[in-house]
């Protein structure tokens, strides 16, 4: 989980999943262009055949691309779908840097993939929970949340442009932090927490989910 600044206008001083808007740019042309492991159609089904092909595609794009921007986690093949191997130090360094220019706005993120030699691997992020909060509320969302599982060799930021901070806790901890007032969290982010502490287990959830 992350913790957005406090002087932030949106969520500021709030804790939450690494995420962020859907941009036209997450379904071009330009970037389905770059996506491995999942097809338009299936993106479509998946969330229901609600929103466009593209628009599906253009979801699941959005939680990698908000994902790297706030984490610097990649969710990524090679041409050949092999993993990103992120050990190499050159490549770290460099998408390290490429990470700084995608989130000042001048660098895009097909652009990115494509000097690197990478795919967005959209089989990776799982569709997990849809939230649309109430009319009567003034501040309102309407979010889809993914999973997926962290890849072996990358470890998330401990803060970036947009993270004063992040951690690891349990769906229980953060739950039981915010009831005794010390961890703000907003209605979706509580509900998707309740969701997932329903699960004992890694293996439960992967069992219910399909995660791989």
């Amino acid at each position: 989980m992350t913790l957005r600044p406090p002087e932030m206008n949106f969520m500021g001083g709030v804790y939450v999943f690494p995420g962020g808007s859907v941009e036209e740019e997450d379904y071009s042309e330009e970037m389905l262009m770059r996506c491995r492991g999942l097809s338009r159609t299936e993106a479509q089904q998946i969330l229901g055949g609600e929103l466009s092909p593209e628009l599906s595609i253009g979801h699941c794009v959005a939680a990698i691309r908000e994902l790297f921007e706030e984490t610097g986690i990649l969710l990524s093949v090679t041409e050949n779908g092999e993993p990103m191997d992120t050990r190499q130090g050159k490549i770290k360094n460099s998408l390290a840097d490429k990470r700084k220019s995608l989130v000042e706005g001048s660098i895009n993120f097909p652009l990115l993939l494509e000097s690197e030699g990478l795919y967005c691997d959209v089989s990776r992020p799982v569709y997990f929970f849809h939230r649309v909060t109430p009319e009567k509320y003034a501040n309102r969302f309407d979010a889809r949340f993914y999973l997926a599982q962290l890849p072996p060799d990358q470890s998330p930021l401990s803060c970036s442009e947009e993270v004063v901070k992040s951690l690891w806790m349990t769906p229980d901890g953060a739950l039981d932090h915010a009831q005794r007032g010390e961890f703000p969290l907003m209605p979706p982010t509580l509900l998707v927490l309740r969701t997932l502490a329903v699960f004992d287990s890694w293996r439960g959830l992967c069992g219910q989910y399909q995660l791989r």
